[in-house]
């Protein structure tokens, strides 16, 4: 199935740049370019792509806010684009809804790879990346949130958020709990639909946030007495 794309840039270079490495692909096709947030809004909205590129810093709509009403409004999936390397863009952006977050300097496989995991609905940024930034924004001590934690979540459902959160793939979750990849692509996906979640990065933002995991540990602070 073709992966139908949108590139947003006011840089025409690089947006051009990006839509030709794309277009090049026999499963991915730009169905359009925009210059500034509120035309890649129009364009979403409009044609229906299944991923939009993002620059973070465009006149008239900025990209984050752009990403915040595209999420808002649709199923597209974002994937945000910076010569800034700033931790404060990933927040602001991993908050708007992004499911990925890409530098501008990205290599052309990357960038392509990255275009696919998305539509695929696995995050961009590796596990690991993921657990780092959600950690740093969530330094600040917060108590637990037991209200968030029922959403009728079954005993391996929350076991595969915790591991989610602490930054294993697929892979590893699979070998932590002798389950098979398949199953816990099934558990991913009833975490993420009970939820209300996007991705795997807002299931880690989700977590930490609620004190499911605390920040600057891998400790479950939430975990039931034993016995």
């Amino acid at each position: 199935m073709t992966i139908r794309v949108v590139v947003a840039d006011d840089q025409e270079l690089v947006r051009s740049g990006f839509a030709m490495i794309l277009d090049a692909q026999p499963d991915i096709e730009v169905v359009a370019e925009a210059g500034d947030g509120a035309a890649a809004v129009a364009a979403v909205r409009e044609l229906r792509p299944d991923v939009v590129l993002l620059d973070i810093r465009m006149p008239v709509v900025d990209g984050i806010e752009a990403c915040r009403r595209i999420a808002a409004g649709s199923d597209c999936r974002a994937v945000m684009l910076t010569t800034f390397d700033s931790d404060e863009y990933v927040y602001e952006a991993l908050h708007a809804g992004a499911s990925g977050f890409l530098l501008k300097d990205v290599r052309r496989d990357d960038l392509v790879h990255a275009v696919r995991v998305v539509r695929r609905g696995e995050a961009l940024l590796a596990p690991s990346v993921a657990r780092r930034l959600v950690e740093a924004y969530t330094r600040a001590p917060r108590a637990p949130r037991p209200d968030l934690l029922v959403h009728g979540l079954t005993a391996r459902e929350r076991e595969t958020l915790l591991l989610v959160a602490r930054g294993l793939s697929n892979a590893e979750i699979a070998r932590t709990m002798m389950v098979s990849d398949h199953t816990v692509k099934t558990h991913v996906g009833n975490v993420l639909a009970k939820l209300g979640l996007r991705d795997r990065i807002q299931a880690v933002i989700w977590a930490y946030e609620s004190g499911l995991i605390a920040p600057g540990s891998a400790r479950d602070v939430a975990s039931p007495p034993a016995g």
